[in-house]
C-alpha cells in the first residue's frame, strides 16, 4: 500500500508551483490601450515615443497618465496628459493575485478618441508684419 502525501508536502508543492508561475512569467493580466484621431492616420507619440499611426494600439504594464501627442499634416499638434484609470483588482494587495494567480487571462481595455482641428494658415499681412517687425529688431536691437 502507497503511503499518501502529507499536508505538509502537499502544501509546499502546491507553493513551489505557485512560485514557480509567477517567477515564470504567468500573467493573468494584459493591459492594452487603443487611441483614435478624427480624421485617422495622425501619428502617435506616448510618452515622447512614436507608438505608429490612428487607430493605434499597445500594451502597458502599470496605469499612469500618459503624454500623448498626436501629430498630422494639415493639422494642429495635439499633446494631451491622459489619466489611465486604474481598476478596482489593480490596487494592493489585490494586484499581486491578479497578475500572477488567476487562472484565467484577464484584458483590461481603455480607448481614447481625439478630434483634430485644422491648421489655420496666417494671412500675407500677418507674415508681412512679423517680417517687418524682425528686420526693426535686427536694424535697432531688442
Amino acid at each position: 500500500m502507497r503511503n499518501s502525501p502529507s499536508p505538509w508536502r502537499s502544501s509546499l508543492l502546491l507553493a513551489a508551483g505557485l512560485a514557480g508561475c509567477a517567477l515564470a512569467g504567468c500573467q493573468s493580466m494584459h493591459r492594452r490601450m487603443t487611441v483614435h484621431s478624427d480624421p485617422p492616420g495622425a501619428m502617435v507619440l506616448v510618452d515622447g515615443e512614436e507608438q505608429g499611426h490612428t487607430p493605434m494600439s499597445m500594451d502597458f504594464i502599470y496605469y499612469a497618465t500618459r503624454e500623448i501627442t498626436l501629430v498630422k499634416d494639415g493639422y494642429e499638434t495635439l499633446t494631451v496628459f491622459q489619466k489611465v484609470p486604474t481598476p478596482w483588482y489593480q490596487y494592493f494587495p489585490l494586484d499581486f493575485a491578479t497578475d500572477n494567480f488567476l487562472p484565467f487571462k484577464v484584458t483590461n481595455r481603455h480607448e481614447f478618441t481625439y478630434k483634430l482641428q485644422p491648421q489655420v494658415a496666417p494671412s500675407t499681412e500677418h507674415l508681412y508684419d512679423m517680417g517687418q517687425s524682425m528686420r526693426n529688431e535686427a536694424a535697432f536691437g531688442p
